[in-house]
């Protein structure tokens, strides 16, 4: 057990220099060096006279150690690698999946340089208030069979887990997107490879940008985006976002059926019976939103009365629609 993992396993409490030492083997000297490059690394640590070390409450830097307490099975931390910056957090989970990586693999910035969206657009990924993680998935370890069902499984998850943290109440906009309040706090990004001879799924990236406390957002985005907290300093780290997110995603325990997940994700949707514009490779539309079928696809009726299924695609209402 590592100095860091010890604090976070007993955050806001105090541990005399000695009891550490004592459970790590070390000496109380050693103790004190690394709370010093704890303390270069970001970390605010409480050094109080007769009662030891405590790890602040308010740290919010994401680290395996922090990430820990918090997972449903301690194994899971052997597949979380977490870095100070990428550029872009899907890329590396590629790659990692390309090489083998197994189901479960999880990656993890403090900041994006090169972040990414739908259709190849720029996600903003400041350092310090977002949780930028990939997940690899293997078809064989999960329930879902195709990208448009996993992306729901990820906005579902997404949306358990602020519940779940918050007293807040996310809405998930079809198809990959989150939103509070009227802002998108997260967006999801799925991509899949298919084996081309038998045409089924070889492993599935799902990517997550989810802005936990309020940056200073570009002027573009200050009436588009919005953070689970509303101010810099968030009532719960991106630890436990981080946690409560792979737990869903990762464990089969936390996993529904294709229908269940579907009504949850059903109950949050945004829009269903609302006029919408429809923005598709093929232009743009208007059509009401009806429902959503078992793969996860948006039943629309066009103004002519055509009922049609989308797999892909953005929608929007427009105030010239209402």
């Amino acid at each position: 057990m590592f100095i860091l993992e010890l604090l976070e396993s007993k955050r806001g409490q105090h541990i005399s220099g000695e009891d550490i030492a004592r459970r790590l083997n070390i000496s109380r000297n050693s103790v004190w060096k690394a709370m010093k490059d704890l303390e270069k690394d970001g970390y605010r640590i409480d050094a109080a006279t007769n009662k030891g070390y405590s790890l602040c409450e308010d740290n919010d830097i994401v680290s395996v150690q922090g990430i820990l307490p918090f997972l449903s099975k301690k194994e899971l931390s052997n597949n979380i690698h977490v870095y100070e910056s990428l550029q872009s957090t899907n890329k590396t989970a590629k790659e990692r999946a390309v090489s083998g990586a197994e189901h479960g693999t999880v990656i993890i910035a403090d900041c994006q340089t090169e972040g990414k969206g739908r259709y190849g657009r720029k996600f903003y990924s400041p350092p310090g208030h977002g949780l930028y993680m990939s997940l690899i998935l293997r078809p064989e370890r999960i329930w879902f069979a195709t990208p448009t069902l996993i992306t729901a499984f990820a906005a579902v998850s997404v949306c358990e887990s602020i519940e779940a943290i918050t007293e807040k109440a996310p809405q998930i906009k079809w198809v990959n997107d989150i939103y509070l309040n009227g802002l998108k706090v997260c967006g999801i990004l799925t991509e899949a490879v298919t084996d081309l001879e038998s045409g089924n799924i070889q492993w599935i990236v799902a990517g997550i940008g989810l802005n936990v406390s309020t940056p200073d957002f570009p002027k573009e985005l200050n009436t588009i985006a919005g953070a689970v907290f509303a101010s810099v300093n968030p009532s719960a780290t991106r630890n436990r976002f981080a946690a409560e997110i792979i737990n869903r995603m990762v464990t089969p325990e936390y996993q529904y059926g294709n229908h269940e997940m579907l009504d949850q994700y059903k109950k949050r949707l945004m829009m269903l019976g609302d006029k919408v514009l429809i923005c598709s490779p093929q232009g743009e539309y208007t059509a009401v939103a009806v429902d959503i079928d078992e793969t996860g696809r948006l039943i629309v009726k066009k103004d002519d009365g055509e009922i049609a299924a989308l797999s892909s695609g953005e929608i929007s209402v427009s105030p010239k629609l209402s």
